[in-house]
């Protein structure tokens, strides 16, 4: 009888549910059916894991938030892009600053990287030519060799004066053990985990993760992308092979609005509010690049990436170049990509053929059939790990970052990406598409369609689970 009782009052979780905004409306349904039909482990999970939004210390955090802001608003204005600048493409400007309030700044110099080795190359030169301070926020750090001579560099830096932070993601890197950060905390470097998720109130937001990669030295250059700190970015091995990744360097006025990101998850994961005016140097202009930051998280009202990525594709007259490892996209966004390939825009796909996760890759094979029907082009990465988060429109606008296209990044992670509105820039991330595809294996139409059922059941299995992943 005791059971019987508390089995229905796990029902009450059900008002709760229907009341969670989702951009995956079926993601209600499944985790009603989860509280219905799998009596307390289902609950359970829904509660752990069923959470998509949080208030990250709501009046400290607006507080800080607006102490930062009132550092860098003139001087964001007075780098501001002018709006023939961007050409068509200066809805989307307004469409970033009214949802993450990053306004579009001109005088940004770019750097894309598409080999990872070169990449940490970079992170390391970045790192080691910081003067006063030096900023690193990553999901995965490991506690090998790159991540173990990255970390005794940022010891050497501190040793020499520069102020040195670390925040990383409690769960994404929890093999960092205090033996690791013993020689960081030494020298006097600063480190935090980001929502550890041990403390019992993190349990209730232990599926939302800081999926973001950041490093930012002096205010002057900063630096993301979709690779994380260990060996298997930058070598082949045995479990991944080769990894394909894409990073971005970023000089300019741009460079703030990093900072200013990096601020506000140093304050949530530390109380400490970075609002110092060293941390905020006005901007020189070493380019010509319009550029704005796209920060975006679950503390968040808008689903900004989900926002601009639709509005993006929505907008492509031509072409459109999508590569993500994780494709297992809201319907909204599947919606859009056959909705451009009907209306005659060339769209082409590369995704991973492998990764982490068999359930991930299955579920988004489910929505091959319909974008293929619609005449996209998907292709498959062959060589071996593909981990690039990249989307260009018509040759036009284009974006580098850390979300893939997928319901955990667009709701569920802190995400952030770099916005551009330069031609020259999406014709490298096109160039390097091409190159590319000469490691991937297009999906033949008529091949899928004829594949057999028990596969299509796999795959459509999983696809049930999407909004949960």
């Amino acid at each position: 009888m005791i059971l019987l009782v508390v089995y229905f009052s796990t029902w009450l979780l059900i008002p709760w549910i229907l009341l969670k905004r989702s951009v995956h409306p079926s993601a209600s349904v499944a985790w009603i059916m989860a509280v219905i039909f799998i009596p307390f482990l289902g609950p359970l999970l829904c509660a752990l894991i069923g959470v998509t939004r949080w208030e990250r210390r709501t009046p400290q955090k607006q507080l800080a938030s607006a102490i930062i802001d009132s550092l860098t608003p003139d001087v964001q204005d007075e780098f501001l892009a002018p709006e023939p600048e961007m050409g068509a493409w200066s809805s989307l400007g307004r469409m970033t600053t009214e949802l993450v309030g990053a306004k579009v700044t001109a005088g940004n110099k770019i750097q894309i990287l598409p080999d990872t080795k070169r990449s940490a190359k970079l992170i390391e030169q970045i790192v080691d030519e910081a003067q006063e301070w030096v900023h690193v926020e990553f999901y995965i750090w490991n506690r090998d060799k790159f991540g173990t001579r990255l970390r005794d560099l940022l010891v050497s830096k501190a040793k020499q004066g520069v102020e040195v932070r670390l925040l990383y993601d409690g769960i994404g890197s929890m093999w960092i053990n205090r033996e690791f950060l013993k020689p960081l905390r030494a020298a006097g470097v600063s480190t935090a985990p980001f929502n550890p998720g041990h403390r019992l109130t993190s349990l209730l937001t232990l599926n939302l993760r800081n999926h973001r990669k950041l490093v930012i030295s002096d205010g002057r250059v900063g630096l993301t992308g979709g690779m994380n700190i260990g060996d298997e970015y930058i070598r082949p091995t045995v479990g991944y092979g080769h990894w394909r990744d894409t990073q971005i360097r970023l000089s300019g006025p741009a460079v703030l609005q990093f900072q200013k990101v990096f601020a506000r998850d140093w304050y949530y994961a530390t109380g400490e509010a970075l609002t110092d005016a060293k941390y905020y140097p006005r901007p020189t202009t070493p380019g010509d690049v319009p550029a704005a930051v796209v920060a975006d998280g679950p503390d968040d009202e808008v689903d900004a990436f989900y926002t601009m990525f639709v509005a993006a594709i929505g907008m492509a007259r031509e072409r459109v170049t999508l590569a993500t490892p994780y494709f297992v996209p809201p319907e909204g966004l599947a919606v859009a990509l056959e909705a451009a390939a009907w209306r005659g825009v060339r769209v082409r796909m590369i995704v991973a053929n492998r990764g982490n996760f068999l359930w991930t890759l299955k579920a988004g094979q489910s929505y091959y059939q319909s974008l293929l029907q619609a005449g996209v082009e998907i292709y498959e990465y062959q060589r071996g790990i593909y981990h690039a988060k990249t989307l260009t429109i018509d040759g036009k606008w284009s974006m580098v970052g850390t979300p893939n296209c997928d319901f955990r990044s667009f709701v569920l992670n802190f995400e952030i990406a770099v916005s551009m509105f330069d031609e020259d820039a999406a014709k490298q991330l096109e160039d390097e598409f091409e190159s590319d595809l000469k490691y991937a294996q297009r999906i033949d139409w008529e091949a899928w369609r004829a594949r057999r059922r028990t596969t299509k059941l796999h795959e459509r299995f999983w696809r049930l689970f999407a909004p949960l992943f």
